[in-house]
């Protein structure tokens, strides 16, 4: 069973509203399913090296929808070691591998309630 929905804003990039109707409409699948409980964001980097427009956009999606997630883990704090990501792994039933593991600052991982 998957519970890990992956939204891919940033291959092609896309515009900053038409992102935010992409993750609208990711949440609302995961809220309606019966297994999805992870929202995996890819929103890149950007080429400015503090972060792009998209990762940007991302995070302040997130945190106006923030009663509807558990816990919100930025891609640079993505570690095996990470408590949040042990506690994620063994509630969800989910291995820690390179999805949840490994540092990406390109990523925000959403553990939807």
């Amino acid at each position: 069973m998957n519970l890990i929905l992956t939204i891919d804003i940033a291959h092609p990039p896309l515009p900053a509203a038409e992102a935010e109707a992409v993750l609208d409409e990711a949440l609302r699948k995961i809220q309606l399913s019966s297994s999805l409980r992870i929202l995996k964001i890819v929103h890149g980097f950007g080429s400015s090296g503090r972060g792009g427009s998209l990762k940007t956009m991302a995070r302040n999606w997130a945190f106006v929808h923030r009663t509807r997630f558990k816990t919100l883990i930025p891609g640079e704090d993505l570690s095996p070691y990470n408590p949040v990501i042990q506690e994620l792994s063994a509630e969800c039933e989910v291995a820690i591998s390179a999805v949840l593991g490994a540092s990406n600052d390109g990523v925000t991982i959403l553990w939807v309630r």
